[in-house]
């Protein structure tokens, strides 16, 4: 007698976790069937749930949605990291954002995620060599969520973009593991240089919303930037700078400030060193 193979829900935890929240969601509110039904339970897995709404979104009259779709598919079966990724972004955003409390949230509502997804496929495009493609993913990004971020910068697992109205993130831009940012934040450049020109984020920091972050500086890991500062000069590690411009104002009070994502000066997070 043939073994019967498993469906992916059961050896995908994750997967299983949407499926169950999509089904409870319809049973809920059954208008929304039609939405659970083609962006979650009718896939098979992760990858090709994000890869439809890849297409769903970023379709337009000058590139349709199963060109697209194809696109995605074929950046997912070929780097699976870009899966792996997305893991972490929704635990990012799940553990961090008080409004997130089901995993589908940002998979269907939240543009901050779904814009980081569709970076991903664009920087696989570059890194492909696919330069016109990922040029024409970064401005459907950018025309359908309001987040503009070059290709060709290099980001870590585990962001969170959150509200991500307004983010704007330049070609060098090096973004590390673990970063949390809100709204209104730019990774820019201070002249006309065109070679590396803008900013070195580490891993664990905090970006507080309308932050700007300009110039071929880092950001030292598990720091905090103050909503509203300009930073033009490099900040060391565990350190929390505010200001126009930006000043070392203190340590930055806890472990990891992106995870506890308290913007308050001059007090502690509330975390426990470790």
């Amino acid at each position: 007698m043939a073994k019967t193979q498993p469906r992916l829900t059961e050896l995908d935890p994750v997967w299983k976790r949407i499926c169950d929240e999509a089904e409870a969601a319809v049973a809920q509110e059954p208008l929304l069937g039609g939405l659970m039904h083609s962006s979650l339970l009718h896939h098979e897995g992760f990858a090709s749930a994000l890869a439809y709404r890849f297409a769903l979104k970023l379709s337009s009259g000058e590139m349709s949605e199963q060109l697209l779709r194809e696109i995605a598919d074929a950046a997912y079966a070929a780097e699976p990291v870009l899966g792996k990724a997305a893991r972490a972004d929704l635990m990012a955003v799940y553990d961090r954002d008080p409004a997130c409390h089901r995993y589908i949230q940002p998979i269907l509502f939240f543009k901050g995620f779904q814009a980081l997804q569709a970076y991903r496929v664009a920087h696989h495009l570059w890194m492909q060599g696919r330069r016109d493609m990922a040029y024409f993913v970064q401005m459907r990004v950018s025309e359908m969520f309001g987040v503009d971020i070059h290709p060709a910068a290099r980001l870590g697992q585990g962001i969170m973009i959150d509200h991500a109205h307004s983010i704007v993130i330049g070609e060098t831009a090096v973004v590390g593991d673990n970063v949390s940012m809100l709204h209104s934040v730019t990774l820019g450049g201070t002249g006309k240089e065109e070679e590396d020109r803008h900013p070195k984020i580490g891993h664990g920091v905090l970006i507080g919303a309308g932050a700007k972050v300009l110039g071929n500086i880092t950001v030292g890991r598990c720091s905090r930037v103050a909503a509203g500062s300009v930073v033009l000069a490099d900040v060391p590690p565990n350190s929390t700078v505010a200001g126009v411009p930006a000043r070392i104002v203190g340590e930055a009070g806890c472990a990891q400030p992106s995870v506890e994502m308290d913007h308050r000066l001059g007090r502690d997070c509330g975390c426990t060193e470790t």
